[in-house]
C-alpha cells in the first residue's frame, strides 16, 4: 500500500497557500486607480492644450472612471450578466436621450428672446 498523503484539493482548484485578495483589497486598487486618473485629468486641465486634445483626453479618462465605478463599486462586475445587459440598455438609453435633447434646446428656435426683440415695435406699425 502507498503512503502518500492524500490531497483534498482538487486539481484544477487554486492551492491555499495562493490566497485570493480580499475584496477589500481590490476596493482600495481600484480607489488608487481612479485617485490616479484623477491626478491626470486635473494635470491636463492646466497644461496648455488646445480644445480639440483637451476635450477627447478628459472624455476618455471620465469614461474609464465611470466603468471603473459601476463594475467595482457599484458591483455590477459580480452580478449576473442579464443585470448588467439591462444597466447598458438603460445607460444607452439615457445617452440617447440626453443627445436628443441637447439637438432640440440648442436649435436657433428654442432659444428665449431677449427683452428687445419682445418689446420693439416694427417700423410702420402703430399702438392702438
Amino acid at each position: 500500500m502507498s503512503t502518500a498523503p492524500v490531497s483534498s484539493v482538487s486539481p484544477g482548484a487554486a492551492a491555499p497557500d495562493h490566497a485570493q485578495p480580499s475584496r477589500l483589497q481590490v476596493f482600495i486598487k481600484i480607489a488608487l486607480v481612479l485617485a490616479a486618473i484623477t491626478f491626470v485629468e486635473l494635470a491636463c486641465i492646466f497644461l496648455p492644450l488646445g480644445k480639440s486634445v483637451l476635450l477627447p483626453t478628459l472624455v476618455v479618462l471620465s469614461a474609464a472612471k465611470f466603468i471603473f465605478v459601476i463594475f467595482y463599486f457599484m458591483h455590477l462586475r459580480w452580478d449576473k450578466l442579464f443585470c448588467t445587459v439591462l444597466f447598458c440598455i438603460g445607460l444607452i438609453l439615457a445617452g440617447f436621450t440626453m443627445w436628443a435633447l441637447l439637438r432640440v434646446f440648442s436649435a436657433p428656435d428654442s432659444k428665449p428672446l431677449t427683452a428687445a426683440a419682445v418689446f420693439s415695435v416694427p417700423e410702420g406699425t402703430h399702438w392702438v
